[in-house]
C-alpha cells in the first residue's frame, strides 16, 4: 500500500471523471482554481482536436479540503464531461442516451470496425464484449484529465518542500529540439504552442503537423520531465518494486501511447564507455553549501548521465525522465481493419474526432505521473500527518546526509 495513492473512474463520453487521492498530509493550501491551471495546460497544444474546444476542464473538490486547506483525509474530485450533456456520438445519438447508465430504448450503432493501435481488440476479447465502445470509452486519453488534477495536488505538496517539476517536448515527428536542458527558460516553454524550448525547432514541428493533417495522418514524439531539488535517497535498492526507477518507468509507461522510457543519457549510454558514463562525485571542498538554501544538497556530481537515479534511488541531481509517444492511433485517413462479428476485411476502421498529435499534452500528463510517484516516495521516507512534520523530518534527514565523520 503506497503512502500516496491515486485512482480514477469515468468514461470519455460519460457524465465525467472522478479522481481520488489519499495520503496527502494536512495543512496544504489547495484551491480549485490552482488545479484548473494544470488542467488548462493539458488542453493546450498545436495539433489538438475539437474536443478541447468543447471542454473547459474544472475539478470540483468534493472531499478532503476544508476552507481551502487539506485536513488529512482522502481528496475526491469530479471533472464534468461537457460533451456528455450537449453532444452526439458519430451515429447521431445523444451521448446521454448512448452512454446512459440505465437501459435505454434509443437505438445506437455498435462499434465493430476494430481500430489498429487501440485497446479495442484485446479489450473486447478479455471482457467478452460485442461493442468496442465498451473498451474505448475507458481506454481513451480523456482519463488523463483526472491524472493531471491529482498531479496538481502532488505539485502543491512538493512545492512546499522546494521540489519543482517541469516538462518540455524534445522531439516531434522528425524534428528534434536543440535546447540545452540545463538552460531551459521554463516560462517560455509554457507560452510555446508545443511546449518546445527551441523556437526554430517549434516552427518546423508546426509545419510537420500541418503536413500530417493534410494527409489525414498523425504524429508522435518525445517529451522530457525534469525534477529539481529532490533529496538524495528516495526509493530503495532492496526490492525490484521499491526502486524509484521502476516506479517512475511504470507510471510514465501507463500514459496512453507512451512506448518507451529512459533516464538521463538513456540508451545513448550503450555507445559510451563506463569511464564516460558514470557521474563522478565532487569532493567536499568544492560543495556549494548554499547558506540561503533551506535544504542543502550533499554529494553533488560532475555530470548527470544517470538522470538523478542510481541503484533505484535519487542521487540529489535533477531527475530526468524521457518518454517516447507513438503517433496517435485514431487517424482521419483510417487504416483497413476487420469486422468484429465476421472477421472479414473492412476498408476503414471506426473513426471519431482526434488530435493530430498530443505530445505536448503527454508532457503535462508525464509531469503529473512523476510528481505522484515522487510524492509517494517522499511520504514513504519522511511521513508526516501535517506538512510541518514532513518538512521537519526532511530537514533533519538532510542535516545528517553529509560525510559520516
Amino acid at each position: 500500500m503506497g503512502a500516496f495513492r491515486f485512482f480514477s473512474a469515468g468514461e470519455s463520453h460519460g457524465p465525467g471523471l472522478t479522481a481520488y487521492v489519499e495520503g496527502l498530509p494536512a495543512g496544504l493550501e489547495i484551491s480549485e482554481a490552482y488545479i484548473r491551471e494544470d488542467l488548462a495546460r493539458r488542453q493546450k497544444g498545436y495539433g489538438r482536436g475539437k474536443r478541447q474546444q468543447i471542454e473547459t476542464d474544472f475539478a470540483k473538490i468534493t472531499s478532503g479540503v476544508r476552507h481551502g486547506v487539506t485536513i488529512g483525509g482522502p481528496i475526491s474530485m469530479f471533472i464534468e464531461n461537457t460533451d456528455f450533456s450537449t453532444g452526439k456520438g458519430p451515429d447521431g445519438v445523444l451521448w446521454t442516451d448512448e452512454m446512459s447508465v440505465e437501459p435505454s430504448d434509443v437505438p445506437y450503432e455498435k462499434i465493430t470496425k476494430l481500430r489498429p493501435g487501440h485497446a479495442d481488440t484485446p479489450g473486447i476479447v478479455k471482457y467478452a464484449q460485442d461493442d468496442a465502445r465498451n473498451i474505448l470509452e475507458r481506454s481513451s486519453a480523456r482519463e488523463s484529465a483526472a491524472r493531471v488534477a491529482a498531479g496538481a495536488l502532488a505539485r502543491t505538496f512538493l512545492n512546499q518542500l522546494g521540489i519543482q517539476v517541469f516538462s518540455h517536448v524534445s522531439a516531434l515527428g522528425s524534428v528534434n529540439s536543440e535546447a540545452d536542458i540545463n538552460r531551459i527558460d521554463w516560462p517560455s516553454v509554457e507560452s510555446s504552442q508545443l511546449r518546445c524550448a527551441d523556437p526554430e525547432a517549434e516552427s518546423k514541428m508546426i509545419k510537420e503537423i500541418d503536413s500530417a493533417r493534410e494527409e489525414g495522418d498523425s504524429l508522435g514524439g518525445v517529451f522530457e520531465v525534469i525534477g529539481y531539488n529532490l533529496p538524495i535517497g528516495l526509493g530503495s535498492h532492496t526490492q525490484w518494486d521499491k526502486k524509484l526507477s521502476s516506479r517512475l518507468a511504470a507510471s510514465v509507461m501507463s500514459i496512453n501511447a507512451v512506448k518507451g522510457v529512459e533516464f538521463g543519457a538513456g540508451f545513448e549510454q550503450a555507445k559510451m564507455r563506463g569511464s564516460a558514463v558514470h557521474d563522478v562525485i565532487i569532493p567536499i571542498e568544492e560543495w556549494d553549501t548554499g547558506e540561503e538554501l533551506e535544504f542543502p544538497k550533499p554529494w553533488p556530481r560532475r555530470s548527470n548521465n544517470s538522470g538523478g537515479l542510481e541503484g533505484g534511488m535519487t542521487t540529489g541531481e535533477p531527475l530526468i525522465v524521457r518518454a517516447m509517444v507513438k503517433p496517435i492511433a485514431t487517424i482521419m485517413n483510417a487504416l483497413e481493419t476487420v469486422d468484429l462479428n465476421t472477421g472479414e476485411k473492412v476498408e476503414k476502421a471506426h473513426y471519431e474526432r482526434s488530435d493530430i498529435t498530443f505530445v505536448p499534452t503527454c508532457a503535462v500528463i508525464g509531469e503529473a505521473m512523476v510528481m505522484m510517484v515522487v510524492a509517494d516516495a517522499i511520504l514513504e521516507k519522511f511521513g508526516g500527518d501535517h506538512i510541518k512534520e514532513t518538512k521537519k523530518n526532511l530537514t533533519t534527514y538532510l542535516k545528517s546526509a553529509g560525510p559520516r565523520g
